[in-house]
């Protein structure tokens, strides 16, 4: 069974467990995730003791084949986001 956690959802999570107002907590769920948003677009990284950490991936320009036509393509450089779990998130999920 596949349930959906969204931003929704975990505002009225954060709701019920500070009893506070739905737009509070809302207000508070969107800070946290434009924090986050906020330092990767800086190129830091946001670690979070125990879940994981938020960085910045740079790719470098590389060359590659089109599987189709076997010709041989030029692709761009890239910046992604990047996340990588901790430890205890890791076990924890096994």
């Amino acid at each position: 069974m596949t349930m959906k956690y969204d931003k929704k959802w975990l505002a009225e999570w954060v709701m019920n467990k500070t009893n506070s107002t739905k737009k509070d907590a809302g207000e508070l769920v969107d800070g946290i995730f434009d924090e986050i948003a906020k330092t990767m677009v800086k190129g830091e990284q946001v670690k979070i003791a125990g879940f994981g950490v938020f960085k910045v991936s740079r790719r470098a320009a590389r060359e590659g084949i089109n599987p189709r036509t076997q010709e041989k393509i030029q692709i761009p450089a890239k910046v992604a986001p990047k996340f990588r779990a901790a430890k205890q998130l890791k076990e924890a999920v096994k």
